[in-house]
């Protein structure tokens, strides 16, 4: 089937006098999760992770990923028709410079951004810009467009009314002396307008496109089907709603006025249009993504009810996972997972596709169980099960290793466990000047895997929506972090790790909200990092004599709290697990 579907784009891209084609797994708002009838890329190659770009031409064809996502490509992809890449090791820029270049290599301007498509433009090939994607015209069955309402979300989840945060951020737009910002973010306009939807899966976006206007008017951009009566009301009449054929017309409208448009998050398209209607295009970070990161306090303890609940679900699902060994699958476990947060108040479904790895499917860093690749929980080997949950007032996301029993873990993994241990709890304890940025924080997380040799192909941490995106920006933790200073009110994640392919993988995850550091005696304002998440970690794959005291202590303290906040939530039976599970470790500390 790909091989036909291939030789058809092969085709079209000659019809259009086109040396090659850039096909990234993207849709027009360029964001994680994208819609079926966006799903180009695995339509076209059968990859499916959620990150990745193929590049077409005449003679060969290439699929390029990260990290997390390299195994999963090896084996999704046919070798006869695609060469595998590692993004990072062999950008496709480098690529394509190597095997066409002068060519002509078309794109779809609602598919990459201006920042992106500056790297192609380096590599000495033309870029042309498609009217009509060559992957759209070939795919005969492709998918309508999703046409799911967009509903409000409550102040006493929000926080603060739209009215307030667009009169916020137009402040900001008058103050740089600018007249419009372009919103392509589904989870800007969600956070600016406090409606919420269900176009994509997994995170509550309803698509569409806004423009947010200095004096504090919004346009929105639509399918009116989309924008029931009662929404409209709950916008009031500042934000108008058109449908999205109504967009170039609007764009037009703002000739000769300044208008922000973010050159890494908004589709190329936009600032073409708005050059050519006479506008003043600004490249400026999107004027949303910062104020939605830092959680307001309603949004903060909101995020910490969340994650209270979510915790009795998880807690009574590592109870069942220890008879699991033998009788469960990967694909039963997340099941039974989903299942138990299903019992959860104000859950509305997970925030991601669980991963439920058990051996060697663990080192797979975004493995995504399925039918046909569903595997036995065995015994006596290492079970990694990384899942999160939406709730109308939280996003949650966490990640134990477990080790299935009954035997006594090998002294390796062991090992391997306790070092990423160690590297989650430095991230949890760091005290850090306000100004630091992700990128500084990384290295800590890393220390002990590195001092054995050791390292991840992953970031350390990732932002986290309040009921949007488990993936946020603008911050993380990453050595590739974008130099943004963290503040007080973003959650992050947490999430050192260490795989070896073939046998393992190790995980460690919990969520922090950043909160501000109560230091007497410091010359200018800290900040420090407060855990949401409430799960225990499996002792049994803790070698005590490689934590220091001081990493012991907050290990045994972060267990206490485990059984204080969450046991009197469960069941007796699993209350008296969860003490089992909580106790003090046991054996001696290092020195160091």
């Amino acid at each position: 089937m790909t091989a036909t579907r291939l030789t058809q784009l092969r085709a079209e891209l000659a019809r259009q006098g086109l040396d090659g084609f850039l096909v990234p797994r993207a849709d027009e708002h360029l964001g994680e999760y994208v819609p079926a009838n966006a799903e180009r890329l695995c339509w076209l190659t059968g990859f499916s992770g959620s990150a990745g770009l193929a590049v077409v031409l005449a003679g060969r064809a290439a699929v390029f990923t990260d990290g997390r996502y390299v195994l999963q490509l090896a084996a999704q992809t046919d070798p006869a028709l695609w060469e595998r890449r590692h993004i990072t090791d062999e950008p496709a820029p480098a690529w394509l410079a190597a095997h066409a270049p002068g060519g002509r290599i078309g794109y779809d301007p609602l598919l990459f951004s201006e920042e992106a498509l500056q790297r192609y433009a380096e590599a000495g090939v033309t870029l042309v810009a498609v009217e009509r994607n060559p992957v759209d015209a070939i795919w005969s069955d492709r998918p309508a467009a999703p046409i799911a309402p967009a509903v409000p979300q409550a102040l006493e989840a929000a926080g603060r009314d739209s009215a307030q945060k667009r009169e916020e951020v137009a402040a900001g737009l008058r103050a740089a002396g600018q007249d419009a910002a372009v919103l392509t973010d589904p989870a800007s306009i969600a956070w600016l307008l406090n409606i919420r939807g269900a176009d994509v899966p997994y995170t509550p976006f309803a698509l569409g496109f806004a423009l947010l206007h200095a004096d504090a008017g919004c346009e929105l951009f639509m399918a009116p089907e989309k924008v029931p009566e009662a929404t409209r009301a709950w916008l009031g009449n500042a934000v108008s709603v058109q449908p999205r054929e109504a967009l170039p017309g609007a764009l037009a409208r703002l000739a000769g006025r300044r208008v922000r448009v973010d050159a890494g998050g908004a589709p190329a398209w936009f600032a073409q249009r708005l050059r050519a209607a006479g506008a003043e295009v600004v490249a400026g970070m999107d004027p949303c993504l910062l104020p939605k990161a830092c959680k307001n306090e309603v949004e903060r303890q909101g995020a910490r009810n969340a994650h209270a609940r979510d915790a009795v679900a998880v807690c009574r699902f590592l109870r069942w996972l220890e008879s699991a060994a033998g009788r469960e699958s990967e694909m039963s476990a997340a099941e039974r997972l989903l299942a138990l947060r299903g019992e959860v108040a104000r859950f509305r479904g997970e925030s991601f596709p669980a991963i439920s790895g058990a051996g060697p499917n663990g080192a797979v860093i975004h493995y995504r169980v399925t039918p046909e690749s569903s595997r036995p929980i065995g015994a006596d080997e290492v079970y990694l099960i990384d899942s999160g949950a939406q709730y109308t007032d939280g996003t949650t996301d966490v990640t134990r290793t477990v080790w299935t029993g009954p035997g006594t873990p090998p002294a390796m993994v062991r090992d391997r466990v306790t070092r990423v241990l160690k590297g989650h709890i430095a991230i949890a304890t760091l005290v850090f000047p306000q100004g630091v940025a992700g990128a500084h924080l990384d290295g800590f997380a890393r220390l002990a895997l590195w001092q054995a040799g050791l390292d991840y192909d992953h970031g350390t941490g990732h932002g986290v929506g309040s009921y949007l995106s488990v993936h946020e920006g603008p911050v993380s933790l990453s050595r590739a972090a974008r130099p943004v200073p963290l503040a007080a009110g973003m959650i992050l994640s947490n999430e050192p790790g260490y795989y070896l392919p073939g046998a393992f993988g190790v995980r460690l995850e919990n969520l922090l909200l950043v909160r501000p550091a109560e230091l007497p005696d410091a010359a200018k304002p800290f900040l420090r990092f407060e855990t949401l998440t409430l799960a225990p970690f499996d002792r049994r794959l803790i070698e005590p004599s490689l934590l220091t005291a001081a990493e012991r202590a907050w290990l045994d303290g972060y267990h206490a709290r485990v059984l204080a906040e969450v046991g009197p939530h469960l069941a007796a039976d699993d209350r008296a697990w969860l003490a089992a599970a909580c106790a003090p470790l046991a054996g001696g500390a290092s020195s160091s």
